[in-house]
């Protein structure tokens, strides 16, 4: 059977792999593209020889993680003026962050929702029932959990008249003011409960306020229960082995005998 014109054209660049006039135009990223992948193979391999040598760094992550329990001081400042504190939701199982008695924040995460750069003041929001933390909104729920208009509050508004506020018929805006420290003096203030990221210690105020105006840091008795509660969590249980050697006639016989030692953590109340 006589060959086509086609096969016969396939046979002929087979044979000769190529013109000549196709292996001068051969494209001139050819070359770019091979250097890329030997960079690639050679970061690749430092990379991989890093993590190597660097097992912790390496599977380390933004704390705080999943197991980890911190606690915080939270105020709220309408107009200069304290607002009750949020109900406590201390039994729900199914937020890791949490208000306890006395407003004092739980950071226990419980999956990454809301541990490492997810554990933000923006978060505690979205797991507290009718509580909205916005850049330009601050609503406070009931204790039932539900939207309250009397407690909520947005940029413009004016706060009550006098007699009902430290800034009588003063326009207000939303602010979040945090302390990351008991040695920090003066509050970092922003408008993004996002950037408000939970670090043991924490004391936040959410208030609006008059342009301004610092809100005040969380009273000494959320300051001084937050303690408390992280002295109750760090109090730990540990059992140690204590070897007690006892010799007989016919030889050494060895006992060792486990001893319990509960290691409290001292409490430190703040004041002022």
């Amino acid at each position: 059977m006589a060959k086509s014109a086609t096969g016969k054209w396939v046979s002929r660049v087979g044979a000769s792999g190529g013109s000549k006039a196709y292996k001068k135009e051969r494209p001139s990223n050819y070359y770019a593209v091979l250097i890329l992948i030997v960079v690639l193979g050679l970061a690749s391999t430092v990379l991989a020889r890093y993590d190597y040598q660097h097992p912790a760094s390496a599977a380390s992550g933004t704390p705080p993680a999943v197991g980890t329990t911190w606690f915080a001081a939270l105020s709220v400042d309408a107009c200069g003026e304290s607002l009750p504190y949020i109900k406590s939701d201390a039994s729900s199982s199914i937020y890791g962050i949490k208000t306890l008695t006395d407003n004092v924040i739980e950071v226990s995460p419980i999956s990454s929702a809301d541990s490492g750069n997810h554990a933000t003041l923006a978060q505690y929001g979205v797991e507290t029932p009718g509580l909205v933390l916005g850049s330009t909104e601050l609503a406070i729920p009931t204790a039932a959990g539900t939207a309250n208009s009397a407690t909520t509050y947005k940029n413009g508004e004016l706060c009550p008249g006098k007699g009902k506020s430290k800034y009588p018929n003063k326009a207000a805006q939303v602010v979040y003011a945090y302390w990351d420290s008991f040695a920090q003096k003066k509050p970092i203030l922003t408008t993004n409960p996002a950037s408000i990221h939970f670090v043991q210690d924490l004391r936040v105020t959410m208030a609006f306020v008059p342009k301004g105006v610092t809100p005040a840091p969380p009273s000494t008795t959320t300051v001084n229960a937050m303690v408390q509660y992280q002295a109750a969590s760090a109090t730990t249980t540990t059992t140690t082995p204590i070897s007690v050697t006892t010799t007989t006639t016919a030889g050494a016989t060895t006992t060792t005998t486990p001893t319990t030692t509960t290691t409290p953590t001292t409490t430190t109340t703040a004041t002022g």
